[in-house]
């Protein structure tokens, strides 16, 4: 079932185009990952998802509703956590939970105990006194303790040292055991490579790729390290083999994933002391997407 479809959505502001028929699906119980540069266009795309700027053009369905007409009824079964919260100053980080839980009809003061404590969050404390880190918690903990179908993040972990960012992930885990679902916008690699079931890379306004990791790594390339009882020879030659390193019999280098096969059986014939295989990782793969001259886009 899907929970959000954005179908050709573009945004221009004056002249200057932001957005270019972007199409995104979610479906419910499923975790996308939204990731791209600074720039790339990922804010504005959530700006209209969330209902806050109107869309150029094309069309985005939450829940089967118009984002833009009925924002106010999809908010109440959203939750969404910007990459940089600004709380009222004079209000403790509890009350700002209690707020926010309030806003969205939420009574479950038990799981809120228990993210505080999750978290590692002061409640008492007044949100001017925050430092970014707990800002965002604060924000991480009134989302998850609301029973939203559709948690909209973005950049959520900003800020967070690496043991809150482990939190944070047990928490989309969790919720996506629910039956929820998940957008999550995030420049940690590693965090959506863990947490997503699918990925939409977005480049100047344009989803230049999207689906699961396994369908998206046969566009970039696997690291092999290997030893032979021979000198390699002709190696630089062959068909989807990059970054060469080493001489003789030993080497390191990159090959694209459809020219695999082809590599392995020629290096075979000179006598395989060792082979390791790194397979590629989502960072491999984004870094190629924005590299200009090796894309070609």
């Amino acid at each position: 079932m899907t929970i959000l479809n954005a179908i050709n959505v573009s945004k221009k502001f004056g002249k200057s185009t932001v957005l270019n028929g972007v199409n995104i699906e979610v479906n419910q119980g499923e975790v996308y990952g939204f990731i791209g540069p600074n720039g790339a266009g990922k804010s504005t795309t959530i700006r209209i998802l969330l209902g806050i700027l109107k869309a150029s053009g094309g069309q985005v369905k939450i829940f089967g509703k118009d984002a833009w007409k009925d924002a106010v009824d999809i908010h109440k079964h959203i939750a969404y956590v910007p990459g940089d919260v600004n709380l009222w100053p004079n209000l403790t980080g509890g009350e700002v939970i209690d707020l926010f839980m309030k806003l969205r009809g939420s009574t479950n003061k038990k799981r809120r105990e228990e993210l505080i404590q999750r978290f590692n969050l002061d409640p008492r404390k007044k949100c001017r006194t925050y430092s970014k880190g707990n800002r965002q918690k604060v924000a991480l903990i009134s989302a998850f303790s609301s029973d939203a179908d559709l948690y909209i993040l973005d950049e959520p972990t900003s800020g967070l040292d690496p043991l809150m960012e482990k939190v944070f992930q047990e928490c989309v885990m969790e919720v996506k055991r629910n039956g929820k679902s998940v957008l999550l916008s995030s420049h940690i690699l590693s965090e959506v490579e863990r947490l997503c079931d699918r990925v939409g890379i977005i480049r100047q306004g344009e989803i230049i790729e999207t689906g699961t990791l396994d369908q998206l790594r046969h566009l970039t390339r696997t690291n092999l390290v290997l030893q032979t009882k021979q000198p390699i020879l002709g190696l630089e030659k062959m068909k989807g083999v990059y970054e060469i390193d080493g001489k003789d019999c030993a080497f390191s280098f990159q090959v694209d994933g459809k020219e695999l096969d082809e590599v392995i059986r020629y290096v075979s014939q000179f006598g395989l002391v060792k082979l390791e295989s790194t397979p590629p990782t989502l960072e491999d793969l984004f870094m190629r997407h924005y590299d200009e001259t090796k894309s070609g886009r």
